[in-house]
């Protein structure tokens, strides 16, 4: 256990960011799911600008990493056009 004041409060907020993250993972990987359920092509045209800026802010919050939001953007645009 931390001796440090600072330290329990780092603990502490470790833990609320923690929590925060899985959060946003885990709605964006809900919302990726059920775009690649979609087989509609005007839908999923529809749903892919809003799809992809929350990936982009996931990256920018850093719950994921920039690279992997640019390949999750790509696949998922492929996947589109492949309608």
């Amino acid at each position: 256990m931390a001796n440090h004041k600072s330290a329990l409060k780092r603990i502490r907020s470790n833990d609320k960011r923690r929590l925060r993250n899985r959060y946003y993972a885990k709605s964006m990987r809900n919302m990726i799911k059920l775009f690649r359920n979609l087989k509609d092509k005007a839908t999923a045209e529809e749903q892919f600008p809003k799809l992809t800026s929350i990936i982009d802010r996931n990256a920018k919050r850093s719950v994921i990493h920039k690279n992997k939001a640019g390949n999750l953007k790509s696949k998922l645009s492929r996947y589109m056009t492949s309608l």
